[in-house]
């Protein structure tokens, strides 16, 4: 894969923003850095002089660019080969294998969550998930690229995963067929009481296009007024920064959608409503959003736009927390360097990174059986090593607030399945949009 059939896609936000590359100065290596570039070529004679087996340079250099950018944060890395067509498939969306979404954390492979309706989805792997060994095989301390080119294989063929899932005393073995992951990236329903249902489930490319078409389907479908829209992002990574302000543009028709502030000047942008879409396409409609732990950078972008402009309600649990843009530097025409270079804030000023969106309404997914077991070991940007810190400097416990018991909220897995509800948390948003005149949560001022 060309690096340039990439820079000419739209612009890929983890947030990742694509920008031209400057070579000035690359040349040239600050005086004061001397001392330091020699102790790690000292290291490096060392090593080629010392080591107990013969080292290739290619080996030694990639070990020190990944180490300098492991020493940043956990988001920018220097991307070739697989690397790079990993990010193109984010793009354009079609391989086989299991669709995670995967890091490596201390050494292990950690979920961060099953793309919807894909295989590992199905076979019932959850966010928070360890995978520790693949057909018998111990991953642990290997590398993360290695590992997901190892998921991936052709459609139909399977693979063992060994699971240690928080809550469990034992590890779990799961086999998994592969499929074609087609990253269908927006799903659309009329559900019961003309109740429009939108799940987004990446940011690639004409995503915004995709939900205004699922929007005029619904409402083609609908026998007369479309009385509510829930907007799913759970479980959705993220994606393109471009795409995150097209889909918040759809219903918002003044104010920012979001802002990026960066060192360099070109770093600190503002993006503003009606300038993709003009008008709100489902004006007087009330719309609830569904997040939670897996919903990251995009999809916050999103969330957080349409909570500070009042015009939805957003439900579930708190996202992920990823309010970092990452911005990828060509370096020659086939690597290129992703390198954290702003932070993305709300309309409010509200910075993502760490604290992530507070939903207005928070709902447990009580139809979780291992929810009260795994809450307590959810991952979020801030349990990432090397995260970067919040500006506003919060500590942990000031993330998360403490919960009392609600009385809504007290049945178990068990009983709801009984009553035949799978999805507790949708269900609970469907029941509230039946229920609630439109002007109430359309217009919340």
């Amino acid at each position: 894969m060309k690096l340039a059939a990439l820079l000419r896609t739209a612009a890929l936000v983890s947030a990742v923003a694509l920008v031209p590359a400057t070579t000035a100065g690359l040349a040239q290596v600050d005086s004061r850095a001397g001392p330091e570039f020699a102790k790690l070529f000292a290291v490096y004679q060392r090593i080629k002089a010392s080591y107990v087996e013969p080292v290739d340079d290619d080996k030694l250099i990639r070990g020190a660019i990944d180490g300098m950018l492991a020493s940043l944060d956990p988001h920018s890395a220097y991307l070739d080969g697989g690397d790079l067509q990993r990010l193109e498939t984010m793009i354009d969306g079609n391989y086989s294998g299991l669709g995670l979404s995967v890091v490596m954390e201390d050494g292990a492979v950690k979920v961060v969550s099953p793309f919807k309706g894909s295989p590992a989805d199905k076979m019932g792997i959850k966010a928070g998930d360890y995978i520790t060994h693949l057909d018998g095989q111990l991953i642990y301390g290997g590398d993360l690229d290695d590992a997901v080119a190892k998921m991936r294989g052709p459609a139909g063929s399977s693979i063992r995963l060994t699971i240690f899932r928080t809550g469990r005393e034992e590890p779990f073995d799961l086999t998994v067929s592969r499929g074609v992951i087609e990253l269908e990236p927006v799903t659309h329903e009329l559900k019961p009481g003309n109740i429009g249902y939108i799940s987004v489930n990446e940011f690639s490319r004409d995503v915004g296009s995709d939900v205004f078409s699922a929007w005029q389907a619904i409402k083609k479908e609908a026998s007369g007024r479309v009385n509510g829209l829930v907007l799913d992002m759970r479980q959705n990574p993220g994606g393109s920064l471009d795409e995150a302000v097209a889909l918040s543009d759809l219903f918002l028709d003044k104010g920012q959608i979001v802002s990026q502030r960066g060192r360099a000047r070109g770093e600190t942008l503002s993006y503003e409503a009606e300038t993709v879409y003009k008008g709100d396409m489902a004006k007087g409609v009330p719309i609830i959003v569904l997040i939670d732990a897996g919903s990251a950078s995009a999809s916050e972008i999103v969330a957080g736009a349409l909570q500070d402009q009042r015009r939805a309600v957003v439900m579930g649990d708190r996202s992920f927390g990823k309010g970092s843009v990452q911005t990828l530097l060509p370096l020659g025409r086939e690597a290129a360097l992703k390198l954290t270079t702003a932070r993305y804030f709300t309309p409010r000023g509200h910075s993502v990174q760490e604290g992530g969106i507070e939903p207005d309404i928070i709902v447990p997914q009580l139809s979780d059986p291992d929810l009260a077991k795994r809450e307590k070991f959810r991952l979020r940007e801030s349990d990432l090593r090397g995260h970067l810190v919040n500006e506003a400097a919060l500590k942990d416990e000031e993330l998360t607030k403490d919960r009392k018991d609600d009385p809504r909220f007290q049945l178990t897995a068990e009983q709801l399945k009984a009553k035949g509800i799978e999805d507790f948390q949708l269900t609970y948003a469907l029941d509230t949009l039946r229920r609630t005149s439109p002007n109430a949560i359309a217009r919340r001022d």
